[in-house]
């Protein structure tokens, strides 16, 4: 963050409602809602739009989700949108694959995450060196982050950016977090790390703003808000209240808020909402991407939800093990019994 005494500080808003956002529709967002988010975004002069799978490039499969549209379209469709804003994609080693990300570079993304559970950064590796040797910006998060301490993710983001990552950080996958929480592991990565930090929080409890304001403060530069708050579960931080109450602090984004009000009008006009499931995924610690398979089978197996969620919450299950899911759910009907 930018403290010159001369300036105002500024913070880097990074967009992931074209991503994340489709975990909220099933991976359906179609062409034209594609196109005209990404144009009215654009005229906000949002710095990064992401778009693709909710999972990620090479994420599209029968075990998550099948999108409505391949990888190619998706980010053909929202690069001929953008003509300042830069385009930004998201990949999960065991999802994507390199050649998933030689072929976004190719489509022109600018700005490539690769991203890791919470305690797995070595997988990063390799990855990273390919976005460097493309060209792309390459940056490092890791998933499910309330799942070790402060001292462990500053150690892997250290190891993100030694691998050449060029801005690292954390995702509360599950919406997990209080403020305290984040204060403490945003702090220990910047002082651990001399590239930008990254933080991706959900509103499950429903603390995702004040969540990214104490990312800020310790520490944070780039910050992930999607319109709405379109995305997994209870959804992201929301970008129209986000650039507000960084106005309100005296901190510059660069971003239009009429423009966003605007953008957010031209994708949807609810935002998601803290249902139950929301609040029980939050405590649990369970990945948002699981609230739509864990209703469907929930109601197929006759249990309650939030029992399953707290059950596989115990089992630390993270996203891809969604097969999972079923199993836990019939261990619960069985004790039921």
């Amino acid at each position: 963050m930018d403290t010159h005494p001369c300036k105002r500080p500024r913070i880097l808003l990074h967009d992931p409602t074209l991503r994340d956002g489709h975990h909220a529709v099933g991976h359906q967002l179609d062409v034209g809602q594609l196109r005209a988010y990404a144009t009215a975004a654009n005229a906000a002069k949002v710095p990064v739009v992401e778009v693709g799978h909710g999972n990620g490039l090479g994420a599209s499969s029968l075990q998550i989700g099948r999108a409505r549209l391949d990888d190619a379209t998706m980010l053909t469709t929202v690069r001929e949108a953008l003509t300042s804003s830069r385009m930004g994609v998201f990949m999960a080693p065991g999802w994507g694959t390199s050649h998933d990300l030689v072929a976004a570079v190719h489509h022109g993304a600018d700005v490539v995450r690769i991203a890791a559970h919470c305690t797995e950064a070595d997988v990063t590796e390799r990855h990273l060196g390919v976005v460097r040797d493309l060209g792309a910006e390459a940056q490092g998060v890791l998933l499910m982050s309330h799942m070790t301490g402060p001292g462990h993710l500053a150690e892997q983001c250290a190891l993100m950016a030694a691998f050449g990552a060029q801005a690292v950080g954390i995702m509360d996958s599950a919406g997990h977090f209080l403020p305290a929480d984040v204060t403490e592991r945003v702090r220990a990565i910047a002082d651990a790390v001399d590239v930008p930090v990254i933080f991706h929080g959900h509103n499950n409890l429903g603390l995702a703003v004040a969540n990214s304001l104490a990312a800020v403060d310790a520490g944070a530069s780039v910050i992930d808000a999607t319109a709405r708050g379109f995305g997994a579960g209870a959804g992201n931080t929301q970008v129209e209240v986000l650039v507000a109450v960084l106005e309100r602090r005296g901190i510059e984004t660069g971003i239009g808020l009429r423009e966003v009000l605007a953008a957010a009008d031209r994708l949807m006009k609810a935002p998601p909402s803290i249902d139950s499931i929301a609040v029980a995924s939050g405590l649990a610690g369970v990945f948002s991407g699981f609230k739509r398979p864990v209703q469907q089978i929930a109601r197929a197996e006759g249990v309650d939800p939030v029992d399953l969620l707290l059950a596989l919450g115990e089992r630390q299950v993270v996203a891809g093990q969604e097969d999972l899911i079923g199993d836990v759910a019939r261990e619960l009907k069985a004790a039921i019994r």
